[in-house]
């Protein structure tokens, strides 16, 4: 376990002027409610440091610290709480009040160091787990730690609640705590945060729906927070390079055009092929497992961002959520095939989803998407737990720099829990998308031979058989 050195509340600093921020409150609407009753996403940053001396760390502490007061001026609403808005049964709300500031950990870590922990190879959870911080309780939605790593590594660690703010939001508020503690006015500073409820029409149905009890979210809650969800699981990062993205855009293209078919947009995008890719792989490793389950249907569930879709358009530095679901469902026996055939199958579908959740609607402004969404996550949780998606290539992870180098890696720690893949960019510059999986050791084993047999079939000059025509072992 990690050792705790300090635990402080920090709080949004005053304004140029000197007055503190007043009492504010900022109500959740529908986009907010779908997630009230998931999982925080944790995500860790590794970074090498050049000056190891005491002084130097205790510098890069405080300002890390005042930097962060710094952002959470222009970011208040996640340094307040989520409670029920006052005289309401089920309205939620983020409400800020002078004093409340976000939770900031300082701890050691002496069990690893960065390059231990900054690899693509399969690493047990069980070292990682004690570089994220907890939801302090009463409502918090943001949590940060800073651990200091074993030879000089070091590691921020943070766990946002989904209902305060969605990917993009939580990352814009990472490049500019980054931009605070590096920069100081040397560059440009990131856009401030748009802040307010008046750019969505805020559905009550929905609403309603969104934040009431499912038997469905029961029973997968109760399954994704029990301890063997991540008792002896295992994170490992898999490179789909541009190469590799071209390569499987080509041959999905290709077996389309020998079918006599064209279900995706010509060409697939990099977007379609990573899912496809990683979806026939994931599937295809559980079909070969002696338990691999008898649901004739797999389901994939990804958001796409709405801001710039919406009627009038949501500003892209909009503070919440703003997010649709993407809904792909196929037979397990057509995106498992072995062949150009499972891969055909699970980008159509990826596609497909792509489609029907971004294709632009009518003065309803796609309220019968809406409608139907409900309904689908039902039918997907009722199969069992799909494969879901968290991050972005766009988030530019790697891009946040405190001021002591771009990261070693970066990873979504709560992919863990909630069975999700995460997405991100390739680190490095050298394009591509990196994707994270987390897997029992048999399950990871599974995984890896099928993602191999599928990229060494793509390099193939032989007819592609993707995942192997054998049941890997």
């Amino acid at each position: 376990m990690a050792r705790v050195l300090r635990t402080s509340v920090v709080a949004p600093s005053p304004s140029p002027g000197g007055a503190a921020l007043p009492e504010r409150s900022l109500p959740l609407n529908h986009m907010d409610a779908m997630w009230l009753h998931t999982s925080p996403v944790e995500r860790v940053f590794l970074f090498h440091r050049a000056d190891q001396h005491d002084d130097a760390m205790d510098v890069l502490l405080s300002n890390l610290q005042d930097s962060l007061s710094e952002a959470l001026r222009s970011f208040y609403p996640l340094a307040g709480r989520l409670r029920i808005t006052p005289d309401t049964p089920n309205r939620h709300e983020l409400h800020y009040q002078p004093g409340d500031g976000v939770s900031f950990t300082v701890a050691e870590y002496d069990h690893v160091g960065v390059d231990e922990l900054a690899t693509d190879e399969p690493t047990e959870l069980a070292r990682i787990a004690p570089l994220m911080p907890r939801l302090p309780e009463g409502g918090a939605v943001l949590a940060l730690q800073v651990t200091l790593l074993r030879r000089g590594g070091l590691a921020v660690g943070v766990t946002v609640h989904h209902a305060a703010c969605d990917g993009a939001c939580s990352t814009h508020f990472l490049h500019t705590w980054a931009w605070a503690a590096a920069s100081r006015g040397a560059t440009i500073a990131p856009e401030l945060p748009v802040i307010g409820r008046t750019f969505i029409r805020d559905r009550d149905d929905l609403y309603d729906a969104f934040a009431a009890p499912r038997p469905y979210r029961d029973r997968v809650g109760k399954l994704l927070r029990s301890p063997d969800a991540v008792v002896d699981k295992l994170l490992a990062t898999f490179v789909l390079s541009e190469d590799l993205l071209r390569r499987i855009k080509d041959t999905v293209a290709r077996e389309a055009a020998r079918r006599g078919v064209s279900p995706l947009p010509p060409p697939p995008t990099s977007t379609v092929a990573t899912y496809g890719f990683i979806w026939h792989c994931y599937y295809r490793s559980k079909e070969s497992s002696a338990g691999g389950g008898n649901d004739d249907r797999a389901y994939a569930v990804f958001a796409a961002d709405h801001r710039a879709r919406l009627d009038p358009p949501v500003p892209a530095t909009y503070l919440g959520n703003c997010l649709g679901l993407c809904f792909a469902t196929a037979g397990k026996k057509e995106i498992t095939a072995a062949g150009a055939g499972g891969l055909l199958a699970a980008c159509s579908a990826v596609a497909a989803a792509i489609d029907e959740a971004t294709r632009p609607r009518g003065g309803d402004g796609g309220r019968g998407s809406w409608d139907a969404c409900l309904e689908r996550v039902v039918e997907a949780y009722g199969a069992g737990v799909p494969l879901t998606l968290a991050g972005s290539p766009r988030f530019r992870v790697y891009d946040v720099d405190f001021g002591f180098g771009r990261p070693a890696k970066v990873d979504i720690v709560s992919v863990a829990r909630t069975g999700a893949m995460s997405v991100a960019e390739g680190r490095g510059g050298a394009g591509g998308t990196e994707v994270g999986i987390s897997l029992p050791p048999d399950g990871m084993h599974r995984f890896r031979r099928c993602f191999a047999d599928a990229v060494a079939c793509l390099s193939s000059t032989s007819p592609v058989k993707l995942a192997g025509a054998d049941t890997p072992t």
